[in-house]
């Protein structure tokens, strides 16, 4: 993985006899560097994974992804709307998005965490029918 090309950061990244494993205060730091909601800390050929840090209050301005995607809720407390239906959500919550399928957080009331897979990779599939 080539960091300084893609932009992601490689302190929170340590690699071991092809084993990619991170640590949470590093990705919250690179988050908090990258000064966007969004912070990408993996990218692979089939997935990628980043942080993504919500305000308590705030609103949530994603709009539909061309990729599936998992969240898995590492702090805080929210509601996720997914295609219309509403479900609160914390701390350890799994939540699986369809591509092109509508979902948001709101009612946010503690600063929310997540996790944030896609597969493919983020944007990948972007302006692919």
């Amino acid at each position: 993985m080539n960091y300084a090309a893609s932009g992601m950061s490689a302190c929170a990244h340590h690699r071991q006899d092809n084993v990619d494993a991170f640590d949470m205060p590093q990705i919250e730091e690179a988050h908090a560097q990258n000064g966007e909601l969004y912070h990408e800390f993996f990218r692979a050929s089939r997935l990628s994974v980043g942080l993504y840090v919500l305000a308590a209050g705030a609103p949530d301005p994603q709009s539909p992804h061309t990729e599936d995607e998992i969240y898995y809720i590492v702090s805080g407390s929210a509601i996720v709307q997914v295609a219309g239906e509403d479900r609160p959500v914390s701390a350890g919550a799994v939540i699986y998005v369809d591509a092109h399928v509508d979902h948001r957080f709101h009612s946010i009331t503690e600063e929310l965490k997540v996790i944030v897979v896609f597969a493919p990779p983020r944007r990948s599939l972007a302006g692919q029918s």
